[in-house]
């Protein structure tokens, strides 16, 4: 039987040693695809070699000017967002231009949200997402480190 020292333990992160650090990503002029990537990336922790899927290893994400987003072809016009109001014909359809006139933090948070699992984990990763319309955002305090989507 072959000596067991040269095995390697598999290393699994627990909740309680993670210590999460804050994100700043500029939407402005940047693809909306991509912005949610690099977002949905950082809530997970993707980037960190401590990556455990069954553990909420991410970062907190805050994302400023998400009104000048951009998209490509014709998503301006063509896509819609469905909202049910929980009544009998309560469907209403919004195109992405209208939503970005009304609450332009609701497009990255739902495309941010689509690129996560659908389990109980993402849920409250979820909540690690900080969405602004305009430059401004209330987490200086935590000094964000800006991060390129590209």
């Amino acid at each position: 039987m072959p000596s067991t020292s040269f095995l390697m333990k598999t290393f699994l992160a627990k909740q309680e040693t993670v210590q999460p650090k804050w994100y700043l990503i500029d939407a402005e002029g940047e693809v909306l695809g991509r912005i949610a990537v690099k977002a949905a990336n950082i809530i997970r922790g993707r980037h960190k070699a401590s990556y455990t899927p069954s553990v909420d290893t991410g970062d907190f994400v805050v994302v400023i000017n998400a009104e000048k987003a951009v998209v490509t072809g014709k998503k301006e016009e063509q896509n819609e967002y469905m909202f049910f109001s929980g009544f009998v014909g309560g469907e209403s359809y919004r195109s992405l231009q209208q939503q970005r006139e009304r609450h332009p933090e609701f497009i990255i948070e739902h495309a941010v949200k689509g690129m996560l699992p659908k389990n109980r984990i993402a849920r409250k990763m979820l909540t690690k997402l900080r969405v602004f319309a305009g430059p401004a955002h209330t987490h200086e305090a935590q000094n964000p480190v800006k991060v390129s989507v590209r």
